[in-house]
């Protein structure tokens, strides 16, 4: 156990519930629509949403990230199978990778870097928090903003939405 996780996790777990949600309303028969032409398509959205998790918190077990490493352009997914089975995935990797850092792992910098030059650094917590955990809800957002615009029913995400009651 980890005081400095633990709480993370528990908040990961409740919001990674949520998330399930929000991807299983996605129509796998519009993944290539895009609500504007600079925009991601549903279907590369979606994908996004699904593997942040896993891929962050594989970051994080690395002292750096070299953006020019990155590749920032998600994938076009087939199926919405192949979202959900990604989800998955993303979520087993960020329990198994963030369920076996320890509070000095989760203190120590973490150095976001352009090849030799550092761009930022903080503590690998601060890097969960913004990066992983509120920059999945950003793209949560954005998801069900285009499920909105689709004529998609929006599932309950933190209370009722327009569709769907948790108190009903």
């Amino acid at each position: 156990m980890s005081a400095t996780i633990d709480p993370i996790l528990a908040e990961f777990r409740e919001e990674a519930a949520t998330t399930k949600r929000v991807l299983d309303r996605v129509p796998e028969q519009k993944l290539a629509w895009k609500p504007h032409a600079k925009s991601m398509s549903l279907g590369q959205l979606a994908w996004h949403v699904a593997v942040i998790p896993g891929n962050i918190s594989r970051l994080l077990q690395k002292d750096s990230l070299d953006v020019t490493q990155a590749n920032f352009v998600p994938p076009q997914p087939e199926s919405l199978a192949e979202i959900i089975n990604a989800y998955e995935q993303s979520v087993r990797d960020a329990e198994q990778n963030l369920g076996s850092m320890t509070d000095q792992q989760a203190k120590a910098d973490w150095h976001l870097m352009h090849r030799d030059q550092v761009l930022s650094t903080m503590p690998r917590i601060g890097f969960l928090r913004s990066v992983m955990l509120n920059h999945w809800y950003h793209h949560r957002g954005q998801l069900s903003v285009y499920l909105r615009l689709l004529e998609v029913p929006l599932p309950v995400i933190y209370g009722p939405s327009a569709d769907e009651s948790p108190f009903a």
